[in-house]
Formats: structure tokens, C-alpha cells, sequence
């Protein structure tokens, strides 16, 4: 009965004992509190529970309904499979401000994401996971800043992101820990770089707006010119369209007074042609020679008269055989 009773104290003193954790009590978000060995154990989902018998390694429970033995196994670690998120705590780095190789000094802190994908490597690959990914991740920024100007340092995020994250990965892989991601949150510099960081964008704002209005300025003269060039242009063919037009019309003006002689000339040769129309026509000639006489004086002193000015008889009949013949010579035609 004694024997008993010391071998139950003793189960109880195993059992009732708080096993090791492998994470510092300041950092226990991946490890809940270690469940007691009660024989039948219920493994929540997204959790793996190591267990050790006799002190060495014995299996990983799964999820669901698990059944263990008294005293010899125990549950040496929980491990969460989920995603976890880790703050990497604000720290300086050292990054070139151009190419002259002069340095700044930077404030930087980020967000890591990562899960654990072997349990086993997790528990007895490194003793505190959390604080070496953490360390791993620190060291990784400051040397991948140490890579680029503080301008690539602001723009280039996405890239920078990706190699901490490769190389998070590359040492990571013996801990059974996978980095899934992650992202700097603040980038602080200190106060002289940051405003002579804002003089240079500040500058870069004036050239680009200097930039602009000189290309609005060639532009606009541009564009005057090529008004110039077409109002020269279409006063060029309005004037060439007006002379065409001018042309056009003096032709059949001339046109117009050709037929309009002929018209005439052929009425007078019909009316030569009738009865008496020669006596008409010297009729006309003799009043025209009368006036076209009365008024020689009017226009100079100097006067050319015809030998035979009192006959005019004779001076009409030559006139109208003149002009009989040109009615001949213009009726016939060429």
C-alpha cells in the first residue's frame, strides 16, 4: 500500500510539473500554455503538439483525438501552424545618399509574416525562433540598405521587401520556418538630410514647371507660325482664285463685245443690203463728217484740213465706199 502511494505521488509531481518552454516568457505568441499528459488528448485545429518519451522525440499529434501514455510521454512543445506576424523593432541602418558614397544614417522598422512548415525543425532546430528570425530579419535590412541611395531606398520598396524576404528564407529553411512576406513601415531620416531632401523636390518641382512653360512657350510659337502660314497660304489662293475670277471675267467681257460688233456689223450689212440703205448711210456719214468738222477747233489751234474740204459729196461717197468694203470684209470671214 505504501509502495502505492509513493508511485502515485511521484505521477503526480511529473505530471503536475510545468515542462520548458522553447520560447522566453515575454515572447510566447506562437505557443499556447503546455497541456498535462491525461491520457486522451483533443489537438485543436492549425496545431502541432511534439512529443517526447523518456526525454527523447517521439511523435507530432495531429489535429483531432490522440491518446498518449502515462509518465513516459509528454508534451514538450506547441507549435502553431498559422500565419504569424511579428514586429521587427525600429533600428539604424546605414545607406549612401548618392553616388559621392557620403552616408545617412537611417531609423527603419517593419512587419514580418511567417508560418512554420516543420514542427520538428522548429522545436530542436534553433531554441527561440521568434528572436532568431527576428535578429535574421534586422541583419538582412541593414545589409540590403547598405546596398542602395537613400532616392532607391523610397522608391525601390517592393524590390527591397523581396530580397530581405529571400534571404530571410535561404537561412531559415533548417528552422522549419518559411517567411511569407515582408513590409518596412517607417522609414525615418534625420532632420537636415529630410530637408535638404525637400529642397531637391522642391528644385525638381521648379525645373519640371520651368520645363513646362518653356515647352508651352515653343509650343505657342509653334502654333503661331503655322497660323501665319496658313492665313499666308489662303490669301495666296483667295487672291490667285480672285484673279482667275477677274481673268474669266474680262474674257467674256471681251467675248461678249466681239458678238456684240459682229452682231451690229451684220445688221448694218443687212441694212446696206435693202433699198436705198446706201443713201442712208451716207446720210449718216455726211451728219458725222459735219459734226466731227465743227469741232477740229475746239481741241487745238493746230487744224489739218483736206484739200477739197467744200466737197462733200465726194468726201461722203469715199467714205462709203470704205465702208462698204470693211461690211464685205468682215460679212465674208476668214
Amino acid at each position: 500500500m505504501v509502495e502505492v502511494c509513493v508511485c502515485v505521488c511521484v505521477c503526480v509531481c511529473v505530471c503536475s510539473a510545468t515542462p520548458r518552454l522553447w520560447i522566453t516568457p515575454v515572447q510566447q505568441r506562437w505557443a499556447s500554455s503546455l497541456p498535462m499528459n491525461t491520457v486522451i488528448l483533443f489537438v485543436p485545429q492549425q496545431e502541432a503538439w511534439v512529443v517526447e518519451r523518456m526525454g527523447r522525440f517521439h511523435r507530432i499529434l495531429e489535429p483531432g483525438l490522440n491518446f498518449l501514455i502515462p509518465i513516459l510521454d509528454r508534451i514538450r512543445y506547441v507549435q502553431s501552424l498559422k500565419e504569424i506576424v511579428i514586429d521587427v523593432p525600429e533600428q539604424s541602418a546605414v545607406s549612401l545618399v548618392n553616388v559621392s558614397l557620403n552616408n545617412v544614417t537611417l531609423q527603419i522598422d517593419g512587419v514580418l509574416y511567417l508560418r512554420i512548415l516543420d514542427p520538428f525543425k522548429a522545436s530542436y532546430g534553433v531554441e527561440d525562433p521568434e528572436y532568431a528570425v527576428t535578429q535574421l530579419a534586422q541583419t538582412t535590412m541593414r545589409s540590403e540598405l547598405g546596398k542602395l541611395t537613400l532616392d532607391k531606398v523610397f522608391r525601390e520598396r517592393e524590390s527591397l521587401n523581396s530580397n530581405i524576404v529571400h534571404s530571410i528564407n535561404q537561412a531559415s529553411d533548417e528552422w522549419g520556418i518559411r517567411c511569407l512576406r515582408y513590409e518596412i513601415k517607417d522609414i525615418h531620416v534625420p532632420p537636415r538630410v529630410k530637408e535638404s531632401m525637400q529642397m531637391q523636390v522642391e528644385a525638381e518641382r521648379k525645373k519640371r514647371a520651368t520645363v513646362l512653360e518653356s515647352e508651352g512657350t515653343r509650343e505657342a510659337a509653334i502654333n503661331v507660325a503655322e497660323g501665319r502660314k496658313q492665313a499666308q497660304i489662303l490669301a495666296s489662293e483667295g487672291e490667285k482664285a480672285e484673279q482667275i475670277n477677274k481673268a474669266a471675267g474680262e474674257a467674256q467681257a471681251v467675248l461678249a463685245k466681239a458678238e456684240a460688233k459682229a452682231k451690229a456689223i451684220r445688221m448694218l450689212s443687212d441694212a446696206l443690203a435693202e433699198q436705198n440703205g446706201n443713201a442712208a448711210a451716207s446720210l449718216s456719214v455726211a451728219e458725222q463728217y459735219v459734226s466731227a468738222f465743227s469741232n477740229l477747233a475746239k481741241s487745238s489751234n493746230t487744224i489739218l484740213l483736206p484739200s477739197n474740204t467744200g466737197d462733200i459729196s465726194g468726201m461722203v461717197s469715199q467714205v462709203c465706199v470704205c465702208v462698204c468694203v470693211c461690211v464685205c470684209v468682215c460679212t465674208q470671214g476668214p
